[in-house]
């Protein structure tokens, strides 16, 4: 059976979902898209040659006939209500992080799709699919480095836009590292404090950048997180799990390496699609493979939940410099 897709939202990355459903997956066809900007929205059908029909608003695309699951990837604060519409209607959706703008918006989703009695929500945490991710998780659960003790991490891009403001650091840059070591450390979040360094000559004055966020787990796990959105040199992720026993560094990206005018040298990644592509591949393909069966295991609502309760407490934290705890409410069993 071949899962026929719409998608809400066919900017930078619906585009690109739409594109790796038409030319690189199997198992789907997007047979519906919708965006704000109409002319968005033919231009993929057009570039793609898709054989989907443009509608008018997202309701109406969910509430298809000829549509089995829904791709949200819409500008952030619509995701809750196209989420809840699509949970209502009973169809599969994947949601590109965040789930919702606000903790409220994510439990709302939460509440809607325990409602419903099934899991119908994959959200666009790409990381836990990746390779490198994969390899230390592996490392961590089978116990090669003892016990977790700290983590140290960075999330560096080479610029970011005029539009982005410091609360984005958490919201739009760290949320990533919020959820993922969730997963790596099977462990919830206690405290959190963000303090500022020097401010690079490079960031513009809306951003307060680099940031340092400190992380407290209920275990007594440490992480420190390095943001950096106007590094200047990449688009450079790291982590470092530090046990009883050992270390575990996650991978460096594949590259070749050159030996040219007297130097040794590798490429560095300059944009974030290029690095997680294959996650991204395999984590849509697990969500059709996941509608195919009709049991979907990707990130939870639960997972963008969590996500956002710590996200909020750290943008407290930006503002107060103090160390703020985080109240993450028992997981629900319906999420075991």
């Amino acid at each position: 059976m071949t899962i026929r897709v719409g998608i809400i939202g066919t900017g930078a990355i619906g585009a690109d979902h739409a594109r790796r459903i038409t030319n690189t997956l199997t198992g789907g066809e997007v047979v519906a898209v919708t965006d704000v900007n109409a002319g968005q929205a033919r231009s993929v059908v057009d570039t793609l040659g898709l054989n989907a029909k443009i509608y008018d608003n997202g309701h109406d695309l969910i509430n298809a006939t000829d549509v089995d699951a829904v791709l949200v990837t819409s500008w952030g604060p619509t995701h809750e209500e196209f989420v809840v519409a699509a949970i209502k209607a009973g169809k599969y959706v994947f949601c590109e992080k965040p789930l919702a703008t606000t903790a409220a918006g994510c439990m709302n989703i939460v509440e809607a799709e325990i409602a419903a009695g099934k899991r119908l929500v994959q959200v666009g945490f790409m990381r836990p699919f990746d390779s490198g991710y994969q390899m230390l998780k592996k490392a961590i659960d089978e116990g090669q480095i003892g016990t977790p003790l700290m983590v140290h991490a960075a999330h560096r891009n080479p610029t970011v836009p005029e539009s982005y403001v410091t609360p984005m650091a958490i919201h739009d840059t760290l949320i990533h590292e919020l959820d993922v070591f969730r997963w790596l450390l099977n462990d919830d979040y206690k405290t959190a404090q963000v303090v500022f360094p020097r401010k690079s000559s490079h960031a513009h004055s809306k951003v307060a950048d680099p940031q340092i966020v400190l992380l407290e787990t209920h275990k007594g796990v440490r992480i420190d997180v390095e943001v950096f959105v106007n590094c200047q040199y990449g688009y450079d992720i790291q982590c470092s799990v530090v046990g009883e026993e050992g270390i575990a560094n996650l991978p460096e990206p594949q590259s070749l390496l050159l030996r040219k005018d007297a130097k040794l040298s590798n490429t560095i990644l300059m944009d974030w699609k290029d690095r997680f592509i294959e996650a991204y591949d395999i984590e849509l393909q697990a969500f059709l493979d996941g509608v195919q069966v009709g049991s979907i295991s990707g990130p939870s609502s639960w997972d963008g939940y969590a996500a956002a309760v710590a996200g909020d407490v750290c943008v407290k934290a930006q503002e107060s410099g103090q160390i703020e705890p985080i109240a993450m409410p028992a997981r629900p069993a319906f999420y075991d």
